[in-house]
């Protein structure tokens, strides 16, 4: 490959935003919402990305599908923020993507409570896949409401005969999902009912429990304080190197999504 075509390669543009088609909208658990978006729109995501970050885009209010289509390419950018592809059916081009349901406090969790078939959203992504290859002897997920769908991605693609623990922190016990986990991983399920006051919970049950022989994997994400504690704790005490961790703060008490990126990026 020469210089010209390399740098071609390096510069490829990313595609533009699709918009897709809501066709209906489960209600989960009494916390979570589950948008399912359907049409040829979907044709053309990468299969097998379940569990990978994608960007949302929602129109002003009352905007028409073709004003929001202009908009996505000619800008200003609209209201957008990160999801997770929870399931992805090319063969019946259906993709689901969960909310948690903070009722209108948030601009995505209004437009989940009020969506239905034939509303639409920008979709950007997706991204790449946080747990990319399974090797470990053991495994440890933990997450709150926000990072269930990765967590809950990461262990439905775990081989079958995987072991480990995961961790789930939810506002109430109805909250809790089926999860189609290896049998050889525990599934705990903590309660937080107050999701706005931080929680220590999952740091807890983690600097507590028996640290496991072997090779460690984990997929840990959440809110940004309980995240900090638990990277310290596997960089410093438990020396998990980096390459096995994904530890990744998903949100922060008290900051939009917005603010929470600019203070990512500023600690990056």
């Amino acid at each position: 490959m020469g210089l010209i075509d390399a740098a071609k390669t390096i510069l490829k543009p990313r595609p533009s935003p699709r918009v897709l088609t809501v066709k209906h909208k489960t209600r989960l658990t009494p916390n979570m919402i589950r948008i399912t978006f359907a049409g040829p729109e979907i044709e053309g995501i990468r299969a097998g990305c379940e569990g990978a970050n994608c960007k949302l885009m929602f129109a002003a209010q009352d905007q028409s599908r073709e004003a929001f289509a202009l908009q996505l390419e000619k800008g200003p950018k609209p209201t957008t923020r990160t999801y997770t592809v929870r399931h992805l059916r090319q063969d019946v081009q259906e993709m689901d993507i969960d909310f948690v349901d903070h009722g209108n406090e948030g601009p995505a969790s209004a437009w989940a409570n009020a969506a239905g078939p034939g509303d639409f959203c920008g979709f950007a992504g997706p991204g790449p896949l946080k747990m990319k290859e399974f090797y470990a002897d053991w495994y440890l997920v933990a997450a709150d409401m926000s990072a269930l769908p990765v967590a809950a991605a990461a262990l439905e693609a775990m081989p079958r005969d995987a072991k480990g623990l995961a961790i789930f922190e939810i506002t109430e016990a109805s909250d809790r999902q089926v999860i189609d986990a290896p049998a050889g991983i525990e599934l705990h399920w903590l309660l937080h009912p107050d999701p706005h006051r931080p929680s220590s919970a999952q740091q807890k049950f983690i600097t507590e429990m028996e640290w496991p022989a072997g090779v460690v994997q984990t997929c840990i994400a959440g809110e940004s304080g309980v995240i900090k504690a638990l990277r310290d704790y596997l960089a410093n005490q438990r020396k998990v190197p980096r390459k096995d961790t994904y530890v990744s703060g998903y949100w922060k008490i008290g900051l939009v999504e917005d603010e929470h990126q600019a203070m990512k990026r500023k600690e990056s």
